[in-house]
């Protein structure tokens, strides 16, 4: 997963990939929950660029606090 700070309150989440020989074994989910746990340890918002990133923020209502 890449980011990009987005001032001193926010960042981006531009790309969540992995490799074809990874896929389907939740691993994106794992780094975008990462990325959700982060934003909470440090009072951070995120804006989720990346495809990837957007659809499980909408298929996942419990991590919503974080959007920006």
């Amino acid at each position: 997963m890449t980011f990009t700070c987005a001032g001193k309150e926010k960042f981006i989440i531009d790309h969540t990939g992995v490799e074809d020989k990874f896929g389907g074994k939740g691993y994106a989910k794992e780094l975008v929950m990462a990325g959700v746990d982060f934003a909470r340890e440090n009072d951070l918002k995120i804006i989720p660029l990346c495809p990837y990133a957007k659809s499980r923020f909408d298929r996942d209502k419990s991590i919503g606090d974080v959007l920006a």
